[in-house]
């Protein structure tokens, strides 16, 4: 009996086509096997939440007394730029008896699928005979295998409703708190909107917070020590290790804050023996890094050509979907299934045509050498961002940059690991500790595809740390004092604030949830990242000062208004303890929300009687105007993206 596939999206409805029957004939929105098999796919959501007016029509005109809005019976309605496609779809749902779930094996690819079965009303006894296919590497040899370990969809249930879960409770959130802190902000005169959410709330208060302590920095002196000791005509420097007892005249972050405690050691240590307590020499390996998710394409884009979260992901859909140069873009993986090893030669083929720069490390590359990005066991729902083995000679400037980036990262899985001599002398000085350190690129290995490596230094290992024999007892000359002044913490950039997402647990304030945030992806996902940071500047709530990022009066006044906790990443780490717990059916979708409903009411409350907070009155009337960064050829143009980023 012929089959009916839904995909998650169209790239991997053809790899299971692919590895059906041929011929294939290609329809609108679906593709047919020679066996009767057809495949259809999602384009991502084709549904979303239905706006608050679809529940009442009081709910267009934004209201106090109506908060909180929480739906007795939730309603999905079809995204406009997918409606086409969603008719396909349930058209080919009623021909078919046999269907197979081929969502993404993730919580949101779960839901992608079952949220339209359940739009399409599909009968129960259709319901109980899905299937479920799970792929995560689209090469046909591991489409096949796949499609021979079907499973169940009943088995998901509890991934979906974790997903149905996380996905009202955004809703429900986002959705509340931005229009109570909006119409709080237009009774103190403020004619912005003041969006609320899970995850750009803690991310504009990260900014809010950095920039304070940069305002409020007061740099303070402190010293270093280096001892000067000669040997063969070169000048060994061996930095001064303070001991316990000076811990008196040093800071939390063990820096010597007395020139008088320095310069008495200095004195202490002029012309006295200095003895090599010990000595050590090794060579050590650096192996390639992986290749790229697409937050750590994001975060080398930013560095390397300024260009912002969003300008990336534009240039990767296009670089995926129209010119088929590189793998699916919004990736969260940095390892690759073991079936696309024997690829490397028609990838790295595509590599030299599309990216004549890169010629010379292809050509230098080994393709035997297998790195540790190969790993089955670590690719889940999709695997790191890669070149294909198509080539294209009509890229943009930047997907060009954006490209080679990929490629280059890539082709470092075929080189060898990079070398270092690195030396270590630790020598005792009237009683005082002092160490010299050197380290030296001896062989570039995957360093060679790296145009400015810093780490390519000059200097001789032999002079900086040569070797001696412990017990060696040299005359140290004198010691230098340089005078330190401590900086403040820098302004975020595009780069270190999306690194600050993907390790969000260290900003966090309950050390509890810190390992669960580490487990997780996070603030955001690799594919909201981007229109989360685009939403906080086109609300004005975060401004761009050349490369800084910095927060906007009205940021900083949303903060100072809003709970302390929806400032920080807390709550997110609190509700994906939940969610995971729904996943693994340790927990329950109700108490959830139940839980969520009751403090929206409590908080709404809060809002409706309280006085309209002090840091609210004090903002411009208007939001300056969000100004896109100049020369930039790209941008988030997806009807309905950003009001779907603005619900977290």
């Amino acid at each position: 009996m012929a089959r009916l596939f839904i995909a998650e999206k169209p790239s991997l409805g053809r790899a299971i086509v692919a590895a059906l029957p041929k011929p294939h004939k290609n329809n609108e929105g679906y593709i047919q096997a020679a066996n009767g098999d057809t495949v259809t796919w999602c384009i991502g959501h084709l549904l979303e939440q239905a706006e608050p007016d679809a529940y009442d029509e009081k709910y267009k005109t934004w209201r106090l007394d109506d908060l909180p809005i929480i739906p007795s019976e939730w309603q999905l309605k079809p995204r406009k730029s997918a409606a086409k496609q969603l008719s396909v779809v349930k058209k080919l749902l009623r021909q078919f008896d046999d269907i197979i779930h081929a969502g993404d094996p993730d919580r949101e690819g779960q839901l992608l699928v079952d949220e339209v079965f359940s739009h399409a009303k599909l009968p129960a006894t259709k319901k109980q005979k899905i299937q479920r296919l799970l792929i995560n590497d689209l090469n046909v040899s591991a489409v096949k295998k796949a499609l021979s370990a079907l499973r169940s969809n009943l088995d998901f249930v509890p991934l979906s409703v974790s997903a149905l879960a996380r996905s009202r409770a955004d809703w429900l959130y986002g959705m509340n708190m931005s229009r109570a802190y909006t119409l709080l902000g237009k009774q103190a005169g403020y004619q912005g909107v003041l969006s609320v959410g899970r995850v750009q709330t803690p991310v504009l208060g990260l900014v809010v917070r950095r920039d304070r302590e940069i305002e409020a920095f007061i740099p303070n002196p402190f010293y270093q020590l280096d001892a000067v000791i000669p040997y063969q005509g070169n000048d060994i420097l061996a930095r001064w290790q303070p001991s316990e007892s000076c811990e008196p005249w040093q800071d939390e972050e063990g820096r010597v804050l007395s020139r008088k405690l320095v310069e008495n050691v200095a004195k202490r240590i002029e012309g006295q023996p200095a003895t090599v307590a010990e000595s050590e020499r090794k060579n050590s390996k650096q192996a390639p890094p992986l290749p790229y998710s697409l937050s750590t394409l994001q975060i080398d884009a930013a560095k390397r050509f300024n260009m912002s979260a969003a300008d990336v992901l534009s240039c990767c859909q296009s670089l995926y979907e129209k010119h088929k140069v590189i793998t699916y873009p919004r990736s969260d993986s940095r390892y690759l299934p073991n079936g696309h090893f024997k690829e490397a030669g028609s990838v790295t083929a595509a590599i030299s045509k599309t990216a004549s720069s890169l010629g010379e490390a292809v050509k230098s590359a080994n393709l035997s050498l297998r790195s540790k990005a190969w790993n089955d066991a670590k690719v889940e729902a999709h695997h790191a961002i890669i070149p294909t083995g198509k080539s294209s000679s009509a890229l943009s400037s930047y997907e060009q940059n954006v490209y080679e980036l990929i490629a280059r990262q890539y082709l470092m899985q075929f080189y060898p690991a990079a070398e270092y001599a690195e030396a270590k002398l630790r020598f005792d000085i009237a009683g005082g500790q002092f160490i010299a350190k050197g380290k030296q690129l001896i062989v570039h290995g995957w360093r060679a595809l790296l145009s400015r490596d810093k780490a390519a230094q000059k200097d001789d290992i032999e002079s900086q740390v040569p070797p001696l024999e412990k017990g060696t007892v040299l005359t140290c000359l004198r010691g230098d004092i340089k005078d330190c002044m401590t900086e403040p913490p820098r302004h975020f950039t595009e780069a270190t604030l999306l690194q600050a997402m993907t390790g969000i647990g260290r900003f966090v304030q309950d050390a509890s949830l810190k390992k669960i945030l580490r487990e997780t992806d996070g603030l955001g996902t690799e594919a909201t990242r981007a229109g989360i940071l685009d939403l906080l500047f086109k609300r004005s709530l975060l401004s761009r000062e050349g490369k800084q990022i910095r927060a906007t009066a009205s940021g900083c006044g949303l903060i100072d208004a809003l709970p302390e906790k929806a400032a920080y990443p807390d709550m997110t780490a609190q509700w994906e303890r939940q969610l995971h717990d729904m996943a693994e059916k340790k927990g329950s979708y109700q108490p959830f929300m139940t839980a969520l409903e009751s403090e929206l009411l409590a908080l709404m409350g809060s809002v409706r009687q309280g006085p309209v907070p002090e840091s609210l009155r004090s903002l411009p009337q208007s939001p300056s105007p969000f100004r896109k960064k100049k020369g930039r050829s790209f941008s988030s143009k997806k009807k309905g993206y950003q009001k779907k980023s603005a619900s977290k």
